[in-house]
């Protein structure tokens, strides 16, 4: 018999199959806006059929208005961040909307243990109690409330630390090692303990020590792992809705929430093999990683300078360039000159290609998509390990905002705290440019020798600026 509930349970499966179809198409630069779109209207049938749900289950008109107002002014925030949001505001908007998910996990959980535990003699108590299915249901709540506030407390401080309201550099605790796994033990225990005789107490305590240790998870990590963090916590937020999904019995939110898990650990995996960093110490606030000062005091010597003229010349008279951009040209939003800059370039006859490390920006992709904003062809666009070869014999090499994934430290000096990490090795070319506004370090904190060898000279300014000025510098030249 057709029914409301059927058709929403129905409608579940066709939004957890257009998830499946949003990951897989978020896969490729050429498919990634199919993706975005199969997860936009994933998205939109989960919500109608939340709704279809609700009234199957003869919601009051006051739960049904609420629902649907939460929705309102929900899906109007969206809109209105989305609109306003630039490039650069990307990594910490992602890490406040993980905060987000994470805080919902923690409401849900508590509202579980309200309505059940906390309420005994209550008719769901009793039906849990009759089935034997009582003590999943408090272990669901306290996992569901840990996994959320970690999530909740860690996201905020990554959205503090990528907006610069934080410093970038890790947080060194004495004993920080023993913090992190005596909060994972004395969890382990609680949950027994809850599981056995689920008291408010307990469920407060357990709340607290997972927001202390999402915060010192992720305040213990520096600068330059914090791509890999974002990419962790998104994986911690998908965990924490599949929690949310068994306290509430919504067969779509558990799907979703291990697709949105699994992916970002493995996509968390795949960076910190790209980044050389240990999976667990990173995931584990940085376990076993002690501070260093990567050589900041080392006299590498004069820099050289060089104009946008120059930079023109050099471009004009050379057979094949590459471009490497960072987070440097995501705040001044030069990707569009940089866009124009190689659209004259290949009209010249020269080869231009992108090399883009993985952790290139402060998020997963970041350069991809705004070189893809900016409509540069998608097949010169190379990951690292396609390109790193290449750099030897190449005539003119531009580091356009970048400077830990350019940092020859990374190979040459085994106290660098980005020591092991594999990097674009831009120096083997013949004609290094380095766009940067200063000298000043990169967001790992970390001096670049690069900026000190002979075949390196600086352009200093606003990307954007010393972009468009060689445009201009190449546009007389084809006048001439």
């Amino acid at each position: 018999m057709f029914t409301l509930e059927t058709a929403a349970t129905a409608a579940y499966v066709v939004a957890a199959l257009l998830f499946i179809l949003a990951l897989a198409g978020l896969s490729k630069h050429e498919t990634s806006r199919a993706g975005n779109t199969f997860g936009i209207a994933g998205m939109a049938v989960a919500l109608v059929a939340t709704i279809a749900l609700a009234l199957a289950r003869h919601i009051e008109p006051l739960g049904l208005a609420l629902l649907i107002a939460a929705m309102a002014i929900g899906a109007g925030i969206g809109l209105w961040r989305a609109k306003i949001v630039e490039m650069t505001g990307m990594p910490e908007l992602i890490a406040l909307l993980h905060s987000f998910v994470g805080l919902a996990a923690v409401l849900v959980g508590w509202n579980g243990y309200l309505h059940v535990e906390g309420d005994p003699g209550g008719a769901e108590a009793a039906k849990l109690a009759t089935e034997g299915m009582l003590g999943i249901h408090s272990g669901e709540v306290v996992i569901g409330v840990f996994i959320g506030a970690v999530t909740f407390t860690g996201s905020i401080v990554a959205n503090l630390k990528l907006s610069a309201k934080m410093k970038s550099a890790p947080m060194m605790l004495p004993g920080k090692n023993f913090l992190n796994v005596g909060a994972l033990v004395v969890f382990a225990a609680l949950t027994v303990w809850f599981v056995i005789d689920p008291q408010l107490w307990l469920l407060v305590v357990v709340t607290v020590l997972a927001l202390l240790l999402g915060w010192h998870l992720v305040a213990s990590i520096g600068g330059g792992d914090m791509p890999v963090v974002v990419s962790m916590l998104n994986s911690y937020s998908g965990w924490a809705a599949a929690a949310a999904g068994f306290l509430l019995g919504n067969d779509l939110l558990i799907v979703t929430g291990a697709l949105v898990g699994s992916s970002g650990a493995y996509l968390s995996y795949i960076m910190c093999k790209a980044m050389n960093r240990s999976f667990i110490s990173v995931i584990a606030g940085g376990f076993g990683m002690e501070s260093s000062g990567g050589g900041s005091d080392v006299d590498y010597g004069e820099h050289r300078e060089i104009t946008a003229d120059g930079t023109a010349e050099l471009l004009a008279n050379a057979r094949s360039v590459i471009i490497t951009p960072g987070y440097g040209m995501a705040v001044a939003q030069a990707q569009y000159g940089v866009a124009e800059l190689t659209r004259k370039l290949r009209e010249r006859g020269v080869e231009v290609r992108f090399g883009i490390h993985p952790v290139a920006g402060r998020l997963p992709g970041h350069m991809n998509v705004l070189l893809a904003e900016a409509k540069v062809p998608y097949d010169i666009v190379l990951e690292m390990d396609e390109i790193n070869d290449d750099f030897d014999g190449t005539d003119v090499v531009l580091v356009i905002g970048a400077n830990d994934t350019v940092n020859p430290a990374a190979s040459e000096d085994p106290g660098s705290p980005i020591a092991g990490m594999p990097v674009l090795t831009v120096w083997n070319a013949e004609n290094v440019i380095v766009f940067k506004r200063s000298m000043a370090s990169g967001y790992a904190g970390v001096q670049n020798p690069l900026f000190f060898r002979e075949n390196t000279q600086m352009l200093f300014g606003d990307a954007k600026d010393r972009v468009d000025a060689i445009n201009a510098a190449l546009a007389v030249g084809e006048r001439v």
